[in-house]
């Protein structure tokens, strides 16, 4: 019985690798992308990268587990028009990139509350979604190499009901009736880009030196959370003194520069999710 795991743990090693992608992510084409995010504007850790697959003839989707309708300070903000604010801002970040807003799903869960929905029912919603979509590439949040990461609780559940997620979509007897019922299939995702992982975990990076501004501009609609509408929320418009306030901001915030050029880094893996959460 010994000698049989160690062969199937053998033959199993090619099957996953934490290596870069063949071919760079600035030339991939013809690819479908799912990234599968918390919040409203979690798209912002690969803002750029998804922007330029966009635009280089891949299919993007982008799909949010809640409404974000707690993410204010601002006293004076229910969480119905918060949840409302945040749509039209992400809708508004998404079509700045070029992403078709028919390719934007929310979820509707609730903001902060994310670990305690019923964790069957958000697996099985989003088996459902990549088995619609069938990805050829998961952007997600990371949950962890090595070690556990301890994210804020939303990005933390997000990551691993999106790595369960992955795992269940490819088992034909799991969640049956979609594929017995809905006329869905199973699938495999192939190839993981996992954000917001630790920096010794990246090892793959993607040059967005020709989307930088368009990324800032499109991060600029998220005027309820990085600006001053985090705290007193006014509208949708920032005045012209403020946005470029909140664009000075943005540069110094969201790119990793490495050897003078702005990079959005990830984790890359590829092949079965079995180990992807190690």
């Amino acid at each position: 019985m010994k000698n049989v795991c160690i062969t199937l743990l053998l033959v199993a090693l090619p099957l996953c690798s934490m290596a870069q992608p063949e071919l760079p992510v600035e030339e991939w084409t013809g690819k479908t992308i799912l990234l599968i995010g918390a919040h409203p504007d979690d798209d912002s850790y690969a803002m750029g990268t998804l922007g330029m697959l966009n635009a280089n003839g891949n299919e993007v989707y982008i799909v949010i587990l809640t409404t974000g309708n707690v993410g204010t300070q601002d006293p004076e903000l229910g969480m119905m028009d918060l949840a409302q604010i945040r749509k039209q801002e992400e809708q508004a970040a998404l079509a700045t990139m070029g992403i078709p807003l028919d390719h934007y799903i929310n979820l509707g869960y609730d903001d902060g509350m994310l670990e305690y929905e019923n964790k069957k029912e958000v697996v099985a919603k989003l088996v459902r979604m990549i088995r619609k979509i069938k990805p050829d590439v998961l952007f997600s949040f990371d949950p962890g190499e090595g070690s556990v990461r301890w994210h804020k609780a939303d990005h933390r559940a997000s990551a691993y009901l999106s790595a369960d997620a992955a795992r269940a979509a490819m088992w034909p007897l799991l969640f049956q009736g979609q594929i017995t019922v809905e006329g869905l299939e199973a699938h495999t995702i192939p190839e993981y880009m996992l954000y917001d992982s630790a920096e010794e975990d990246i090892n793959t990076w993607v040059d967005i030196s020709d989307w930088e501004e368009r990324k800032i501009e499109a991060l600029t609609k998220y005027v309820s959370q990085f600006s001053s509408g985090w705290y007193d929320y006014k509208g949708p418009e920032l005045s012209p003194e403020e946005k470029e306030e909140v664009k000075k901001m943005l540069r110094a915030w969201i790119h990793q520069n490495r050897d003078g050029k702005p990079m959005e880094g990830f984790r890359y893996y590829t092949g079965l999710p079995d180990d992807i959460g190690r």
